[in-house]
């Protein structure tokens, strides 16, 4: 089969609201294209490097908190800066020629709670996964420690402003050549900062799933609010799964060979003492 057969058979698999595009209008000049492709450039840069960074702090300091305000601020002000946002729009039928256009609302958030459920079935398998495992355990101390006002503040307002650029400024800057994969991958590639692979595949389901959100309603009122949802769920059960996970396999199969070694010296101890112990009461 072909790549475009199997790209057909995939989009036929998914549900219409992610695949239909809705009417829009979103051209703009190419000055006004060129400009934003350069503000979107070194927002990317910038808010990168504060992403990295704020990932490096102490779990509660106030550099945190500091780094972690000043990347979603960065996100929202070269979104901005960048150009015209559109909130999209979604098509809603009660007959069949009857159609009427909503401000997309109810079908994001289900969408969010949805991609919450895949997520934490992965991360049950993640849990015996060293790797992934030691990644995502990671992340979640900035969840554990400090504020929990403070946490669900700042993963809200990151997880909103992350929408305003890579859905918005960014998306609009990619132009007409798969923007959802272009931005997807932008996305990752900024998310790799963190040096964490667990947010870097992460950020690749995710950021795909939000990008055919943009794709399909023209704006970012869609993935923002999948966005929130999914991330008020992760913050709420993925914690308290890691905290109290289970040793993985690999720790559990180094715990019995580190028992078993200890027994074999021990054994091998008193053999020696055994076979060199003189004899009290010897036989001439």
């Amino acid at each position: 089969m072909n790549g475009s057969g199997r790209r057909d058979r995939i989009v036929a698999a998914l549900p219409s609201w992610l695949v239909e595009k809705v009417p829009r209008d979103h051209r703009e000049s190419a000055a006004a294209f060129h400009r934003r492709r350069r503000v979107v450039a070194g927002t990317a840069l910038a808010g990168a490097g504060l992403l990295g960074a704020s990932l490096s702090t102490t779990p509660g300091s106030p550099q945190f908190y500091g780094l972690t305000a000043a990347t979603a601020a960065t996100w929202v002000v070269g979104g901005l800066a960048s150009g015209p946002l559109h909130l999209g729009w979604m098509r809603h039928r009660r007959r069949e020629s009857d159609t009427t256009w909503r401000r997309p609302v109810l079908t994001p958030v289900l969408t969010g709670a949805g991609a919450f459920g895949v997520c934490y079935g992965c991360a049950l398998v993640a849990r015996n996964v060293p790797v992934l495992d030691r990644a995502i355990s990671s992340v979640l101390r900035y969840a554990d420690q400090g504020s929990s006002r403070l946490v669900l503040l700042t993963t809200c307002a990151n997880g909103a402003a992350e929408e305003v650029f890579f859905r918005g400024a960014l998306y609009a800057a990619v132009g007409d050549r798969h923007p959802v994969v272009a931005s997807t991958g932008i996305y990752m590639l900024a998310t790799t900062a963190t040096r964490n692979p667990a947010l870097v595949l992460a950020s690749g389901g995710m950021g795909a799933l939000f990008g055919l959100q943009r794709r399909a309603s023209g704006g970012i009122q869609a993935p923002l609010l999948a966005h929130l949802t999914w991330s008020i769920l992760m913050l709420r059960y993925l914690p308290p799964l890691f905290r109290d996970a289970p040793p993985s396999l690999t720790t559990f199969t180094q715990t019995l060979l580190a028992k078993s070694r200890c027994q074999s010296s021990v054994s091998s101890s008193s053999g020696s003492v055994a076979r060199w112990r003189p004899l009290r009461n010897p036989r001439w």
